[in-house]
């Protein structure tokens, strides 16, 4: 493809800087990852969500159901029911078969198109190479596709060997598109079509292929295992299960629980084995009555053996064109061109109203692939006017982030201001555990408070004529289908946590494949952390990752792997945890989601931390939140008093639940809601901020007066309908309790508590 020039004709000019290095992420490596990978017993994606007739409105709050009674507990029993549940409700992984949820918010553009001629994704209808108009692709949701990355593709090339003894695919352009999921999921997608899924199995701590009927078509005309021949049939197979009698032929390198190719006459599909392959003689064929019902009765001969997912008579193949990312750019030009004139009008129409003109503008770079184009596209937008770049280095960045964002400003000639938190994380995380996906105490102390050395350089180095709060603007790479919590983001939005900043979007629409096409398109660099199959570049420690990429951090960086987790290990053998707890990833959650509430059971891991000596301790973590829901929350770390201590106590605040297999505690009170978690985290949530600060204080008052009771049993006297008893020198409040505060009043711990905690206020910001 040759070099050229592009122009966005009202926007300035964005010429394509190319060079081959930078094209290095879509290569296609023939080096096949070597190292064992066991045999795979997949697991399933999650449904997906539904389209809801009116999409404008289709986004419901995912709601808990609350079991009302004092003392709820969810037994194994019906735990077990539930993941039978779940197990039984499994679909085939076919994008237009799969049933979705309604409690997620519905993406409209949830599509690419496909040049059929040229054999190409578009990300608009007309191919730039033909002219002609490209098919419509439905995605399943968030439909964030992207291209495999090199090491995807050896990831994806060793499964298919390791399963079928092939890989058909060869050098095609791949795209992936994550799905929901235990962990990394994705769709894989070649010439138009879903060929498979590709999983990251927590349960075995690697990846698993499962195809789809399409790739088994393609599959079949090329593999050399995992084959198992059906007897000609006139009954309807698909969804089925069948037993001996129905097999022709069985290979003997499947493992029960693998994915297999079925034929069955001129009837091609795929299903799930339900035994070994070696053990398939054991149900066939014996000479004599006698010796088969024996053998019936020892092994199960004449039970189901196979389960179908799929099958039936279409016939399948590849396409004949095999275009390279270059073919793929050049179809795409005229929608990439689009893309950009929009994004710098959006930069543009915001930062040249009469109250931001003289703010100073900043670019939020992170390193990531996204921030790379928002910084891009700002450099085009702002020509007469001063731009910055702020990386906020948390201290647990990966090394290969902060040397890739020093070089490409160094490079650039870009002004860098770079905020560093410096050892504020391990400084922090003996008081507060480890971050999880629903406390992450760390992006306040690592990142929000070095937010605000943004304000104090932008006040030294530029003359502020701002527009109410906002005193300076920030130009921000955060997208809408990187995740449904991110899917209603605006042009511009204040930031909640820091008030003086106003977020500028330019990029929210776009999919992760045309921020890539835009990339090569452009000839930029880019952070080489996406070629070792990271989809995110953040902190290399951070709960959200996928444990597909925490595995990786172990090859790349087994000293930093290390040190982390030793901590976990300590952490989790100070609260009676396994080992196994922090291998399968459950450190990453406060409160257990159900799909790991079924992992935990089905592997036998305890997932209910034992007893704690600590002494008392309440750590505040950083101030008063707004929540994005609405109304404000207030979180700490405590230590020394345990959940199910607790429990028996804190009626005295409101009515309370507690769920002694999920490690929670919840209290529901007039002004709000408490929840204390067995890892030591507490959450104060209520309506308005002095709402909040009045719960959570009266919640530490009554935490203290806990940890610090004398078993005087003056507040048992003080009771005036009998609700307080001590149980040796630990007091009890039974749902008698009328709250009246007259136990409080009259206790001594109580009476002191701002000079038993003579901070709280200045922890909490106020």
């Amino acid at each position: 493809m040759q070099q050229k020039k592009e122009k966005f004709q009202a926007s300035g000019s964005l010429e394509p800087e190319r060079n081959n290095q930078d094209r290095k992420g879509f290569q296609i490596s023939d080096n096949k990852i070597s190292r064992n990978s066991g045999n795979k017993v997949s697991r399933y994606p999650d449904k997906k969500a539904s389209r809801s007739p009116d999409k404008k409105s289709s986004q419901t709050p995912k709601g808990k159901s609350e079991n009302k009674s004092t003392g709820f507990k969810r037994g194994a029993s019906e735990r077990k029911q539930a993941f039978s549940k779940s197990r039984g409700s499994e679909k085939s992984p076919d994008i237009a078969n799969q049933k979705k949820s309604s409690h997620r918010f519905e993406y409209e553009d949830d599509q690419i198109f496909w040049c059929k001629k040229c054999n190409l994704p578009l990300i608009g209808e007309e191919c730039g190479r033909c002219g002609g108009r490209g098919k419509s692709l439905q995605l399943s949701q968030p439909a964030d596709v992207r291209f495999c990355s090199p090491y995807e593709r050896e990831v994806l090339d060793r499964e298919l060997y390791l399963a079928f003894g092939c890989n058909p695919l060869g050098k095609r352009l791949i795209l992936l598109n994550k799905i929901p999921g235990e962990d990394k999921t994705d769709e894989v997608i070649v010439d138009g079509f879903v060929f498979g899924i590709l999983r990251f199995d927590l349960s075995k701590m690697d990846y698993s292929f499962e195809p789809t009927l399409q790739g088994t078509k393609i599959l079949l005309k090329h593999a050399e295992g995992r084959k198992v021949e059906l007897k000609k049939t006139n009954r309807h197979l698909s969804g089925k299960s069948v037993s001996s009698e129905s097999i022709e032929a069985f290979d003997s390198n499947i493992k029960a629980g693998d994915f297999v190719l079925i034929t069955a006459g001129s009837l091609t599909g795929y299903g799930v084995s339900l035994i070994d392959g070696n053990d398939f003689s054991d149900y066939t064929t014996l000479p004599e009555t006698k010796n088969r019902n024996k053998l019936e009765s020892s092994t199960g001969a004449g039970t189901k053996i196979l389960r179908i997912k799929k099958i039936d008579g279409s016939e399948i193949t590849l396409h004949p064109e095999t275009p390279d990312l270059d073919a793929c750019i050049e179809a795409n030009k005229k929608h990439l061109q689009v893309l950009g004139k929009n994004a710098i009008n959006t930069i543009r129409g915001i930062i040249s109203r009469k109250e931001y003109r003289n703010l100073p503008v900043y670019v939020s770079f992170s390193g990531g692939k996204d921030s790379l184009v928002a910084l891009d596209l700002a450099r085009a937008s702002l020509k007469q006017r001063e731009l910055k770049a702020f990386f906020l280095n948390t201290g647990i960045e990966f090394p290969e982030t902060v040397e890739f964002v020093r070089s490409f400003c160094r490079e650039k000639g870009i002004l860098l201001n770079e905020a560093n938190a410096g050892s504020a994380f391990w400084d922090q995380v003996g008081k507060f555990g480890p971050p999880a996906k629903d406390f992450r105490w760390c992006c306040k102390v690592c990142k929000l408070a070095s937010a605000g050395d943004i304000i104090d350089a932008g006040k030294e180095n530029f003359s502020l004529k701002s527009s109410g709060d906002v005193t300076y603007l920030t130009i921000d790479g955060k997208r809408k289908h990187e995740s449904f919590s991110r899917a209603r983001i605006a042009a511009s939005e204040t930031n909640p946590f820091v008030p003086a900043q106003l977020n500028i979007f330019p990029i929210r629409d776009w999919k992760a494949i045309e921020v890539w096409l835009y990339i090569h398109w452009r000839g930029l660099s880019y952070n080489p952390l996406y070629d070792l199959g990271f989809e995110r570049v953040g902190c290399w420690l951070c709960p959200s990752a996928l444990a597909a990429e925490y595995a990786m951090v172990k090859e790349l960086h087994p000293e930093m792997y290390a040190k982390w987790n030793a901590f976990l290990l300590k952490w989790a053998k100070e609260r009676g945890l396994s080992e196994k707890f922090v291998e399968h990833g459950f450190w990453r959650w406060k409160e257990l989601p159900p799909k790991m509430l079924r992992l935990a059971e089905e592997l036998g891991i305890s997932v209910l931390p034992g007893e704690n000596t600590e002494n008392f301790e309440i750590e505040v973590v950083g101030g008063i939140s707004p929540c994005r829901a609405g109304g404000y929350s207030i979180e700490a770390g405590v230590k020394g008093i345990r959940e199910k201590e607790a429990a028996g106590f804190v009626n005295v605040l409101g009515n309370t639940v507690y769920a002694e297999d999920l490690g929670m505690l919840l209290i529901k009170t007039r002004t709000g809601t408490v929840k204390f978690f067995s890892n030591g985290n507490l959450l104060a949530s209520s309506e308005t901020k002095e709402k909040a600060v009045s719960l959570f204080k009266e919640t530490a008052r009554q935490f203290v007066r806990l940890s610090r009771c004398t078993g005087c049993g003056i507040c048992v006297k003080a009771c005036p309908v009998g609700a307080v008893s001590l149980e040796g020198k630990i007091p009890h409040v039974s749902e008698a309790c009328i709250r009246c505060g007259k136990c409080t009043e009259s206790c001594v711990v109580t009476r002191y508590f701002d000079k038993l905690v003579p901070d709280l206020d200045q922890r909490l910001k106020i």
